[in-house]
């Protein structure tokens, strides 16, 4: 769906001829501005072909004559057809050329509208609204800047009309009261009709049905009143969402085909056809364009090396000392050259090695966690059905064997995500006695097992709230008392926590974890922190698989700090480490403001399982029924699809891994026929490996198995009742 919002063309200027070799420009700045503004009428009354043909010639004399303004502006109308188009990768892209060159002529006003035009992409048609709105916030500063109220009051119709957009009418209430207190003084043609249109929006969400009515009706009556439909087009939409949630169905289908028709007569096929082959031939101007300017410095390096030559020729003939030294040398640049060969096979093959490494280590965590999944799940149904098994011996053995290679494979998969730097710090607001409450919690019955008590002191000067990765932080702290527990017996754990320094909003916090357990003998404390590295470890005694600290020692490289250790045969060991996070009060109120809420709802949902392994349909489906819900599996994508065209499903839980059709190519299906259904991905690949083709196919999440069930409830009820919401 094609939207045209506020883009500022009051501010634009484009043009056209036809394309001349490379040379002097043989219109003057009169002319070119001419074309600019012919460019810019054909992109108004929707004739692309025409704005995209003027446009290009425009640049072309515009380079020629090295006018770094009429650049931008040219650059600017080239990027609006392509949004116009549906083209967003290509608008940006031209809007950042135009970017480019409006800082080179120092223009902030055009600066300005760009910001403004990158942030409607961004909000309206790519819909990352954070970055869209980062770009309006630039907008806002240059208009403040230069004193340009009518900009301001531009942008402020754009977020407000992208806030109730998504439905945050609260969020964009304000702007609207601004947009209205000045609509006498920014009384503008290419605002009237959605000023209106926007009211009509804020009043329907208000309740008030009839005051909606009159200002959906008079944008349209407005609207009829222009040449450039689009805003027209908008208010005919609008009003039919308006119309549809009011029950009444007839006027709103009007309104839709009106929309539909004037949306059509916009961008039938024929104009958008021609205009693509003019902006293709535009691209091949742009090309053509950075080959010239290869040419050109080819030219001149050839020059400057014709140069060379012949000084070394002169130097020659007047040294025969020079001519051996010269002799020497390229033998010595033969040799690097050999040795550099060597080195560069050496880094393809240890390259693919890695790549190999990366790939075995995907295919074997995948294999894993798909038995596993079942295993634990179906441990957890014998255990939960038949009441006499709670005590067996042989099952919680399998229970704990089956999450003890989880968290093998898990651990595996850390080391190498920290070794490929992939993994990144966050920032989250957190309570450090809350964390450290929930990793005594998480760790007592392995304190217990050893008859071991866990003590912690926290230092009163650190704040309550602090910004960080708590995360990293958690497990850092997991992995190490964890550790001290399994080497103590009958003693004690101590977790100690002060603050050491503040600088500025940083404050550093000192971590001591102590224990009186067996200790670590000299000649082991440097080996510790290396993979698969186990010391002090009996044959019957269980101790882990030695990646514990390794994880430990690479978290705390990604925090930039080191990890001192104290030990002795006999009396315990001390580990410290300092972590500085950041005091802030207003980003933690903003950290939290943005924090989605848990949507709960004790409504019964209908949900597909999409899945070819048995044992794995039985585990989800029983765990979704256990919740009261409705639950249908399929093996496999046409299955999926057979059933979606007779029956309605609340969610869509889709496998990954399947035969003949797998579940990236499925979702891409269901959403090609226009199905809305949340789909969530459950799958045992990795969640990184998958993330970015997950999104581009139309998946709304994705779950790891083996998983928890509550966290499988709370992205069910969220994204539902988020469908639902919208869809409203």
């Amino acid at each position: 769906m094609f939207r045209f919002r506020i883009f500022l063309s009051c501010f634009l200027v484009f043009n056209f001829f036809s394309f001349n070799a490379l040379g002097q420009s043989d219109l003057s700045s009169v002319q070119i501005d001419k074309l600019i503004l012919e460019a810019l009428s054909d992109l108004r009354e929707s004739n692309f072909e025409k704005s995209l043909i003027h446009s290009r010639v425009a640049l072309d004399h515009s380079t020629k004559t090295k006018n770094d303004y009429f650049i931008a502006r040219s650059y600017n109308i080239i990027a609006a057809n392509y949004n116009e188009l549906g083209e967003l990768d290509k608008a940006i892209f031209f809007y950042k050329k135009s970017l480019l060159y409006a800082y080179k002529a120092k223009n902030d006003s055009f600066k300005n509208m760009l910001y403004n035009n990158l942030g409607n992409i961004y909000c309206f048609e790519k819909k990352e609204y954070s970055r869209g709105v980062e770009f309006y916030k630039k907008s806002i500063e240059l208009s403040l800047k230069i004193k340009d109220s009518t900009q301001i009051y531009f942008t402020y119709v754009n977020i407000a009309w992208s806030y109730f957009d998504v439905g945050q009418f609260k969020n964009g209430y304000p702007y609207l009261q601004f947009i209205n207190a000045n609509q006498k003084k920014f009384q503008f043609d290419d605002t009237i009709v959605i000023t209106n249109m926007l009211n009509g929006m804020y009043c329907s969400h208000q309740g008030d049905i009839q005051k909606a009515d009159d200002y959906f009706n008079n944008a349209i009556r407005l609207g009829r009143n222009y040449i450039e439909k689009t805003d027209l087009s908008n208010a005919h939409l609008e009003y039919s969402k308006f119309l549809s949630a009011n029950g009444r169905y007839k006027e709103a289908y009007v309104n839709l085909d009106a929309y539909n028709k004037i949306t059509e007569q916009i961008y039938n096929d024929e104009k958008i056809k021609s205009a693509s082959i003019a902006g293709f031939n535009l691209e091949l101007d742009e090309y053509k364009r950075q080959i010239d300017k290869i040419e050109i410095e080819k030219d001149s390096q050839y020059q400057s090396l014709k140069k060379s030559r012949i000084i070394v020729v002169l130097f020659v003939m007047t040294s025969f000392v020079l001519l051996l030294l010269i002799i020497t040398l390229v033998k010595n640049i033969r040799f690097k050259k050999k040795h550099n060969l060597e080195l560069l096979e050496a880094k393809e093959i240890a390259e693919e090695a890695s790549l190999l490494k990366t790939q075995f280590i995907s295919t074997i965590s995948h294999e894993l966690r798909t038995p596993l999944y079942g295993v634990v799940g179906i441990t957890n149904m014998l255990l939960e059905e038949h009441k006499e098994l709670s005590n067996s011996q042989h099952l919680s053995s399998l229970k704990f064997s089956a999450r003890y290679l989880l968290s093998l494979v898990n651990d595996i998969l850390q080391i190498n995500k920290i070794e490929e730097n992939k993994v990144v710090l966050e920032s989250l607001t957190f309570n450090i006695s809350d964390e450290i409450a929930m990793i005594k919690n998480s760790l007592s019955f392995l304190s217990q097992k050893n008859n071991n008590k866990i003590s912690t002191i926290i230092d009163d000067a650190i704040p309550e709230y602090l910004i960080g990765d708590k995360l990293r932080l958690a497990q850092i702290l997991m992995n190490l008392v964890s550790n001290a527990l399994k080497f103590t017996k009958e003693g004690e754990v101590e977790i100690i926590i002060n603050l050491v320094k503040v600088e500025g909003k940083m404050h550093f916090l000192e971590f001591r974890i102590k224990d009186n357990g067996v200790g670590i003998a000299a000649i082991d404390q440097t080996k510790i922190f290396e993979k698969f590295v186990q010391v002090g470890r009996k044959d019957e005694d269980y101790q882990g698989t030695g990646l514990g600290l390794s994880i430990v020692k690479r978290l705390l490289g990604l925090f930039n700090t080191t990890i001192d250790l104290k030990s002795k045969i006999g009396e315990g060991t001390l580990f410290t480490f300092t972590i500085p996070f950041e005091y802030d009060p207003e980003k933690t109120k903003r950290i939290i403001d943005e924090i989605q809420v848990d949507l709960t709802s004790n409504e019964v949902f209908k949900i597909l399982v999409v899945e070819d392994n048995a044992i794995n349909q039985l585990v989800t489906k029983k765990i979704i029924e256990k919740n009261n819900y409705i639950c249908k599996v399929v093996d496999d994508g046409f299955g999926a699809l057979q059933i979606l065209d007779n029956e309605y499903f609340d969610l869509i839980l889709m496998d990954i891994n399947m035969p003949l059709m797998n579940g990236f190519e499925t979702t891409k299906r269901i959403r090609q026929l226009g199905i809305k259904t949340p789909i969530v991905a459950l799958t045992a690949f990795d969640k990184d490996e998958i993330t970015d083709e997950a999104i581009s196919s139309g998946m709304n999440d994705i779950i790891i198995k083996p998983f928890e069930p509550v966290k499988l409830f709370k992205i069910i009820n969220y994204l539902v009742s988020e469908t639902k919401s919208v869809g409203c």
